[in-house]
């Protein structure tokens, strides 16, 4: 476990709660997703399954982290998933939650 903190991408702490900003619409695609925010009008793609799993799963875990491992992602997996929800954190599609579960 702390081998996964130690390659913890800046700027997204795995270890809090998430959730889709307000201001963003998902739409579920065979490729995976389609995410509009409205508030500053960027499109985002989710390009598998997992990661739309992931996504929509997060205001039902404690932490990012605990939303990944429950859709099935494995530790080889975690380093693609948090890059992943780190380029969502960044263009604000997901933000951090100040309640948990």
């Amino acid at each position: 476990m702390s081998a996964m903190i130690d390659e913890a991408p800046t700027g997204f702490d795995w270890t809090r709660p998430w959730q889709l900003h307000p201001q963003v619409s998902l739409r579920p695609e065979p490729f995976g997703a389609l995410l509009y925010h409205f508030g500053t009008r960027k499109l985002s793609f989710l390009k598998n399954r997992t990661l739309l799993q992931i996504v929509q799963s997060l205001t039902d875990h404690s932490s990012a982290e605990n939303a990944w491992r429950a859709a099935g992602v494995d530790d080889d997996q975690a380093a693609t998933y948090r890059r992943a929800l780190t380029v969502l954190a960044d263009s604000t599609m997901i933000v951090t939650r100040e309640d948990s579960p």
